[in-house]
């Protein structure tokens, strides 16, 4: 029995962690990662095709982004997720796989011009609807046994909807090991969701970091007359309110707070501007919001939708699905709030909106979550003075402001708070998914209070059964830079994506001469010829191994 650690490792996306046990593999989450590279990860160590089941903990794309290259790669097991993970992950995979054809179609268009190689994305659509056809949705709290020596639960966690952490019970030689792995643990007392629910009991448990050296602002403010305000005062002096904001989960709670802030009089009298909601696939995600069991959200917003009423629903509120329907809000003078993704601005068309209203001093950029470092919205949001947007530089002249309260993460408390849900301390605690020095302060803070805890790199290697580390790593920083920007080149991510599709292919060849011992002679000359061939065609000498 072995865990490896290798997505969000020191970093705060890409989550991913392989268990290998004698007669199984398993993935906790295949996530994209987004913003900065700051380390490199390790490879996954297995074929893909040798991978009996995904867990995912829930829809994001840092934590489920990379699930249909997994297909492609020859993935082809069950993918278990809450029905609402499962639901929500069939639209967002979908607009993910849609980006990257645009994406490669947009830069194709212009490598032709100059004659440079065409760019290949890194999964296609088919990719996506092949592994949607993976999927497992499972009810939350049932105990599921997926292969003979794994057992399954899923709790709620209070992120996004249908997010949970995950109870994974783990045999092997006559002995079971529990492992809870937390997923993104959700803020308490938010709106729509129910707070995350304890667990009792766990041998190890894996922990998310994102906050996990800070405090929220204080649950007494009144972060709904927060967001009133800064709409009021911005639509008074002409501006708008420019909201980037995570189509899926983000986008509905700012829903959710404008319709009570209008039912609470905050705006007076002057209630009737308009809301747009750009994104068609926060359209999407609300409506899934809309059609989820009433169990799913917290006991205000169940009564409601029990009662046949619309909790984000509001007079004024308008949604924007087509691109003609999106350029001409740029072109509309009249303040209004206009919420679009993406929520991190490095891509979809929160960029445009952007574009015409960052040099706006009447207007307000107004930012409702987490922005990880390397991306655009974390340049603006740390007082950038000017940036560059579709090749133009953009002078940042609106009033740029952070709206407190609305993280989906916990705090430092709020992690402390559901670790303390185990009735007995875990044997180890391995924290992950936090910037590099967040991940190391989180751990050093649970480890004063009591906890054997430790940030692991990826490619750390750790044996359950046996309670000791097989493998300890450090992080290796990322090199390759696009020069002066902070972000690794699109050539080397995607050469970083070419090793690893190598590494699997190799795999995959020393799994078929093993296979071949007890092959024909015959078999066994037609495939040496084979590798001879191709070790041939790319000049690499079989004795050194020299090319």
């Amino acid at each position: 029995m072995k865990v490896t650690f290798i997505g969000a490792a020191h970093e705060v996306t890409g989550s991913l962690t392989l268990i290998e046990l004698e007669n199984g593999k398993l993935l906790v989450d295949c996530g994209m990662e987004q913003g900065r590279d700051i380390f490199v990860n390790q490879s996954l160590a297995v074929d893909a095709a040798s991978i009996d089941a995904v867990l995912l903990t829930h829809a994001h794309i840092d934590h489920s982004g990379k699930l249909p290259l997994l297909y492609k790669q020859g993935f082809r097991g069950k993918v278990y997720a809450t029905r609402a993970t499962a639901a929500l992950a069939d639209i967002m995979l979908r607009d993910c796989a849609a980006i990257q054809e645009s994406d490669a179609e947009w830069k194709n268009r212009k490598r032709k011009r100059s004659d440079d190689p065409f760019f290949t994305p890194i999964y296609t659509m088919k990719d996506t609807e092949g592994l949607l056809r993976c999927m497992r949705p499972v009810g939350e709290g049932e105990k599921l046994r997926i292969l003979e020596n794994v057992e399954i639960r899923f709790t709620d966690n209070g992120h996004l909807l249908g997010s949970a952490a995950i109870e994974v019970w783990l045999s092997e030689g006559g002995e079971t090991r529990k492992f809870v792995f937390s997923g993104d643990v959700g803020n308490k007392n938010k709106p729509i969701l129910r707070d995350p629910t304890p667990i009792a009991e766990a041998d190890y448990v894996m922990i998310e970091s994102t906050y996990g050296n800070r405090l929220h602002d204080s649950a007494e403010s009144d972060h709904v007359l927060q967001l009133a305000e800064a709409i009021k005062t911005t639509l008074s002096r002409g501006g708008n309110v420019v909201v980037p904001s995570f189509a899926v989960g983000r986008t509905q709670e700012l829903l959710y707070m404008i319709r009570l802030a209008k039912l609470r009089g905050l705006f007076g009298r002057d209630d009737r501007f308009r809301v747009v909601v750009d994104s068609p696939l926060a359209e999407e995600a609300t409506g899934i919001f809309l059609q989820s069991d009433p169990s799913c959200f917290d006991g205000e917003t169940a009564a409601m939708i029990k009662n046949g009423v619309n909790p984000l629903y509001f007079d004024g509120l308008e949604p924007s699905v087509s691109a003609e329907e999106s350029k001409a809000l740029n072109d509309d003078p009249e303040p209004k709030v206009i919420i679009s993704a993406s929520g991190l601005c490095e891509a979809g068309r929160i960029r445009h909106h952007l574009k015409h209203n960052l040099w706006r001093p009447e207007s307000l950029i107004l930012f409702v979550g987490y922005q990880t470092p390397g991306t655009l919205g974390r340049l603006i949001l740390d007082g950038a003075e000017k940036i560059k947007l579709f090749g133009e530089t953009i002078a940042v002249k609106a009033e740029v402001k952070y709206l407190p309260g609305t993280s989906g993460h916990a705090d430092r408390n709020g992690l402390k708070e559901w670790l303390s849900g185990f009735e007995n301390k875990p044997r180890r605690v391995f924290v992950n998914h936090g910037d590099d020095a967040v991940c190391a302060e989180f751990a050093e803070f649970l480890h004063g209070l009591g906890y054997e805890s430790m940030a692991p790199y990826s490619g750390t290697e750790f044996d359950p059964i046996k309670n000791e580390f097989v493998l300890v790593t450090e992080g290796v920083p990322v090199t390759e830079k696009k020069a002066g920007s902070g972000t690794e080149s699109s050539g080397a991510q995607r050469s970083k994506q070419l090793s690893g599709e190598l590494e699997q292919a190799a795999r995959r060849i020393c799994e078929l001469v093993s296979a071949m011992a007890d092959g024909s002679n015959a078999d066994k000359e037609r495939l040496l010829r084979q590798l001879e061939s191709i070790c041939k065609k790319w000049k690499i000498n079989r004795n050194t191994g020299e090319k």
